[in-house]
């Protein structure tokens, strides 16, 4: 038999959301007793401490109230959707969604993704949360994030997650530099020039790791955790850089040109995934939002695949030449 309310779970989550008794009943218009005697309630049926008190400095959760805050969470979702009738196959999908979105993609990404999910299922409630690697990580394994959108960089094999993008690592340079003139560059060119490196928990790494496949070190003159920063210090020929998503017209912010070149060598990919935490069961504003994820992701890819094979029959030609060039060398030798 069940011996707790969904009210007492929901006054539980309030107050470890607002990390305090007061903040909690005033977010959610109830009494603090009410908020106080729920957790109290929720412990002797749980047999666990959900919180921590500090005297004049709210509360913290224990080990076990984080654990049982993500399921405490999930079950609401769950709830929320349940209308007073049978769902029936074609109702529209209802409730709220916590959604997790990587800082430096979401501008380009994401609000148009809302858009379209908006339109198709314009009853759900989405709650935006933007942030870094870890910090969406954090808010997949305390359930306080349902599904999030980020590359699979250092991502938990734990997580369930699924594959919507693939971005191959391009070169970022001055549009009037040297290098640009080339269909594309190598790394040890843009290891000899300074470099403007993106600083984020991660991508730092992951940029690093490029170069080391070849023993090299890039020259590091800026690190910056601003995707849009890198971009226009190169722009004003402070270096060159490396970067994963590429925008529709090279330029920064202010205007400045850039060149865009793929790499001479195979490097690894970022993948834009789906994350979702480890065995949560999806609710249908999860599951219908992953759908529409799917679609708008293919479609937003198409143009990069036809630009990236025109990129290579770009550089083919070169590389044809140069081969016949090397192959008349020896030929006079």
């Amino acid at each position: 038999m069940i011996r707790y309310t969904l009210k007492q779970l929901s006054y539980f989550v309030a107050a470890a959301e607002q990390e305090s008794v007061t903040g909690a009943a005033r977010g959610i218009n109830v009494s603090q007793p009410a908020i106080s005697a729920a957790i109290s309630h929720l412990e002797q049926v749980f047999g666990v401490q959900l919180f921590l008190r500090h005297h004049a400095q709210g509360l913290s959760l224990t080990p076990a109230g984080r654990r049982i805050l993500a399921e405490a969470r999930n079950l609401l979702s769950h709830a929320q959707e349940l209308p007073a009738t049978p769902i029936g196959e074609g109702d529209p999908v209802r409730g709220a969604l916590d959604l997790g979105c990587f800082i430096t993609f979401s501008p380009y990404f994401v609000p148009g993704l809302l858009r379209e999910f908006a339109r198709l299922h314009p009853e759900v409630e989405l709650r935006l949360h933007e942030g870094d690697a870890e910090t969406l990580q954090t808010g997949l394994a305390s359930g306080r994030i349902e599904l999030a959108i980020l590359y699979d960089l250092a991502l938990g094999s734990h997580f369930e997650q699924e594959t919507v993008a693939e971005l191959p690592a391009y070169a970022v340079l001055p549009h009037d530099h040297r290098l640009a003139a080339a269909p594309t560059v190598s790394l040890a060119a843009l290891a000899a020039e300074p470099f403007i490196m993106l600083d984020l928990p991660h991508s730092r790494e992951y940029f690093q790791s490029i170069f080391m496949q070849l023993g090299l070190i890039p020259d590091i003159r800026y690190s910056t955790p601003s995707f849009e920063m890198v971009r226009g210090l190169v722009a004003h020929g402070h270096g060159v850089g490396l970067l994963n998503l590429r925008l529709p017209g090279d330029r920064s912010y202010d205007g400045a040109r850039l060149a865009c070149r793929p790499l001479r060598e195979a490097a690894r990919p970022l993948h834009i995934v789906l994350a979702r935490p480890p065995g949560a069961r999806p609710t249908r504003a999860v599951t219908t939002f992953m759908e529409t994820a799917r679609r708008y992701f293919a479609a937003a890819q198409r143009p990069a695949r036809v630009e990236a094979k025109a990129a290579a029959g770009t550089a083919a030609p070169g590389r044809r030449r140069a081969a016949a060039r090397r192959a008349g060398a020896r030929a006079a030798e």
